[in-house]
């Protein structure tokens, strides 16, 4: 267990002391953000707008800007739980480019405990920065205006946080165990970060796709990671305009709002509850657990 727990810290360490990967993980996120200053609110407010067929009078302005609000830091946040976890498996890459994970396997270190050192440091670096800024921003819309959010809400979006990190730092290690560089894994870290903010629907709601689309989209954990995170981050906000409404549509404008933003994952014509994507989600962490640990057994072997 000791060398289990010492292997973990130092895959930990090299994240951390790597400023730069650390800066870079977070690239889309920061991407989200600044395409939200200059061109994307805008479109949400009126996607939402759009919505409300006469019903502008009713619903406070206020909560119209904290919902589009929560639809950035659920973006920003999303993107995180795919980035991170990936730059953070980086080291497997750098360890077999250098010749490392030889001296690695040569320890009495059993090899799925140095599968599982990789996973667990991965997915510590991943949930300790994607909470760091789930924490920055809930402080930052406190000030904006009220998410009408409670504290058992507030612990299940941390929840989600790290199941989120889970489930992408397990798929991506399947990944990352097919590239022999860091060059080819850095190229496909830059498909990665210009696709990640449209699969999780933060540029555009995936409603907005064809159904085609949405059903690739949906294959990934993420977008169910990020759907969740919508759905209870944004429950308070919904739950006051729809009380503002107070029933005199009968529920159909949040019923609206909801299918346009992607409240909950669609995929080949079934639409996920959050318990259902939770169960998802865990399935495809245990289906890449076993998938990484016989793919890292096997590339042993063949060197």
């Amino acid at each position: 267990m000791k060398e289990f727990i010492g292997f973990t810290r130092r895959n930990l360490l090299i994240y951390f002391k790597d400023i730069l990967a650390v800066v870079f993980s977070l690239m889309t996120s920061i991407i989200v953000f600044l395409l939200y200053l200059l061109f994307l609110k805008g479109t949400f407010v009126d996607a939402l707008t759009s919505t409300m067929k006469g019903l502008e009078n009713i619903v406070n302005g206020r909560d119209v800007d904290m919902f589009v609000n929560g639809i950035l830091l659920s973006g920003i946040l999303g993107s995180a739980l795919i980035t991170i976890p990936y730059t953070s498996l980086q080291t497997i890459v750098k360890d077999r480019e250098a010749g490392v994970d030889s001296d690695i396997c040569s320890t009495p270190l059993k090899r799925w405990k140095i599968v599982l050192s990789y996973f667990t440091a991965s997915s510590i670096s991943a949930s300790i920065m994607t909470s760091l800024i789930l924490t920055m921003g809930l402080i930052t819309l406190s000030f904006m205006g009220d998410l009408y959010l409670g504290t058992l809400q507030i612990l299940a979006l941390y929840g989600i946080v790290l199941l989120g990190s889970l489930s992408s730092t397990a798929l991506f290690m399947v990944v990352v165990m097919l590239f022999r560089s860091s060059s080819t894994s850095t190229a496909f870290f830059g498909i990665l970060t210009a696709a990640a903010g449209f699969v999780i629907g933060a540029y555009i709601p995936l409603s907005r796709f064809s159904e085609g689309v949405q059903n690739f989209c949906n294959i990934f954990p993420a977008s169910h990671v990020t759907a969740m995170i919508r759905n209870i981050l944004l429950s308070g906000v919904t739950a006051n305009m729809d009380s503002s409404i107070a029933g005199l549509d009968n529920g159909l404008f949040i019923k609206a709002v909801k299918e346009t933003f992607t409240f909950n994952a669609v995929s080949f014509g079934k639409t996920f509850t959050d318990s259902s994507s939770v169960i998802y989600v865990l399935a495809i962490i245990l289906i890449s657990v076993a998938a990484m640990t016989i793919a890292y057994n096997k590339t042993y072997r063949r060197r």
